[in-house]
């Protein structure tokens, strides 16, 4: 992304402060040492997406001594969630606060990131010190590197005493798959679903012009430029200035088929392949890909102004005909709020599993909450968020609204009141993945294709074996920060095809990330990885 010298030299000090802050939390004597975790410590089990969470129970809540939780001092709980707030967030948290009172003789002030450089602000609430009492986590937002540094407070003994009914809900595997070197750092969810990737498109268009079914890149380039050709006034593709997870590491998902998710530093391990380790920075591969996006920008399926545009809901709000990267489960709140509004409108989906041959089922880490070792109140704040999972009325609350005001139930199916602009909490509004009861949960009439979905990826299924492995980067941090702001300064602007000779700006790339210690991140990161495939026992 290009930004001004002051910016990017702002966002780098940043950086390094939240890496220099972390590392002096891993040298109090409660954190994990700084030298690379152990891989089979680290290795999380894979966890079956079909097996009932009932299946392996941790002790009953009943069986557990307690020592009872201090509720005396009323305290102010700050939950950190990633994302944007609803616009009735203010409405539902007086609600939850009506009833934490008087449970708990606490309030909770609900904060929120923006999805907006998400991560350099999470890095910095996890290092500045700020009171936080709980904040999101998930592997794709490095939860092992930083329960490794030391972020998290360790919840082995107060899960028991200070949320048995979470501790009891919760099935020992999956305690089990989130663990670090033993420990547990974070508050898994229980739902079991896919968030693979594919195609979301407009399919009431594709079917007026008569245009492809997205099956493959192809064929979605193709319905691509029916939709410039005959709706120019519309956007085929909706992206963001976050290229790289917009465009970049979705159309490799699909294409190059990566071990698990997005992968840092331009290393390349494909999933069938995993001990082979290369660098798709500068190679045929990633110049071609660079070539594929330059045609695309050529072609206007994205707009010129792409780096600066921060919109997350292009295709909802009608000013985007496609996406590509979306899961399942997203695909289905858009299309229940894009029909809210538009009734006329279809939307349709296509996983990318179909063409890959395989998919993984979430991993418990993939959403889930810890308590920083910042926060003032830890007992209270799982306490609390024992209430969002176990206690009806805090989860309905919090995943759905105020019945009759945001939502009805019918038939046993979820119904939103008014549109995605009219309504002011949607279904899972505040990004409330991580609480999700499976006992509790509504869903539209539309989630009954997801379950389809669902059970078509269960004949497809294969083990997650990239979730175990956490990144010790503190031998190259300083090379790690500076290699995030070069691939911002000059890998996103080819991503975005604003670069008029595709060859020249990759070799300009290459030499700057060189420059900033590409060749020693990437080989460390292989060296780590390598190890945690033989601990792991994976070939």
């Amino acid at each position: 992304m290009t930004k001004s010298s002051k910016k990017f030299f702002n966002v780098t000090m940043a950086f390094t402060l939240a890496i220099t802050l972390l590392a002096g939390c891993s040298s109090s004597k409660t954190s994990e040492p700084t030298a690379a975790p152990d891989a089979a410590a680290t290795a999380a089990p894979a966890v079956d997406a079909t097996k009932a969470p009932e299946a392996t129970k941790a002790p009953d809540a009943t069986d557990i001594p307690k020592a009872g939780l201090d509720i005396s001092k009323k305290v102010e709980l700050q939950f950190y969630m990633l994302g944007d707030a609803p616009k009735d967030l203010a409405i539902i948290q007086d609600k939850v606060n009506e009833m934490a009172l008087k449970d708990l003789n606490a309030t909770v002030k609900f904060n929120y990131t923006t999805w907006t450089d998400w991560d350099q602000k999470y890095k910095l609430l996890l290092s500045s010190g700020q009171p936080v009492d709980l904040i999101f986590t998930a592997e794709w937002a490095q939860f092992q590197q930083y329960a490794n540094k030391g972020a998290f407070i360790e919840l082995n003994e107060m899960l028991p005493v200070a949320a048995p009914k979470l501790y009891s809900f919760v099935p020992q595997d999956m305690w089990d798959a989130i663990k670090i070197n033993g420990k547990i750092f974070t508050m898994p969810a229980t739902f079991k679903e896919y968030v693979t990737t594919g195609f979301v498109y407009r399919d009431d268009l594709r079917e007026k012009y008569n245009l492809p079914v997205p099956t493959s890149l192809e064929t979605f380039e193709a319905y691509l430029e029916g939709i410039k050709k005959n709706v120019p006034t519309l956007t085929p593709l909706g992206v963001n200035s976050n290229v790289r997870e917009s465009i970049s590491d979705t159309v490799k998902n699909i294409t190059d088929d990566p071990v698990g998710g997005p992968l840092p530093y331009g290393v390349g391990i494909k999933y069938k392949t995993p001990s082979e380790v290369t660098s798709y920075w500068g190679s045929e591969e990633n110049l071609a890909d660079l070539k594929l996006f330059k045609r695309w920008a050529d072609k206007g399926f994205w707009s010129k102004n792409i780096l600066n545009l921060k919109d997350t809901d292009l295709l909802v709000n009608g000013k985007a005909a496609a996406l590509i990267g979306d899961n399942p489960n997203r695909f289905n709140d858009q299309k229940l709020r894009m029909t809210a509004g538009h009734p006329d409108w279809k939307l349709a989906y296509y996983p990318a599993p179909y063409i890959k041959g395989h998919a993984e089922p979430v991993h418990p880490m993939h959403n889930a909450f810890a308590v920083p070792k910042s926060s003032k109140n830890p007992e209270r704040a799982i306490a609390f968020y024992e209430k969002l999972v176990t206690d009806k009325n805090y989860n309905l609350l919090t995943q759905y609204g105020i019945e009759g005001v945001n939502y009805t139930v019918e038939d046993g199916y979820y119904k939103m009141i008014g549109d995605a602009t009219s309504n002011g909490f949607p279904r899972e509004a505040m990004n409330s993945w991580a609480w999700r009861n499976p006992e509790y949960m509504l869903f539209d009439k539309g989630f009954d294709g997801v379950k389809e979905i669902f059970k078509k990826l269960d004949e497809i299924k294969q083990p997650d074996i990239f979730t175990g492995f956490a990144e010790d980067y503190s031998s190259y941090q300083a090379e790690r920060a500076a290699l995030e702001q070069v691939e911002k300064q000059y890998m996103y602007p080819l991503i975005a095809g604003l670069v008029p000779d595709v060859e020249k700006g990759l070799k300009t790339f290459m030499e700057k990330a060189k420059a900033a210690g590409l060749d020693k991140v990437q080989e460390e990161y292989k060296k780590q990885w390598l190890a945690y495939l033989q601990s792991a026992g994976i070939k």
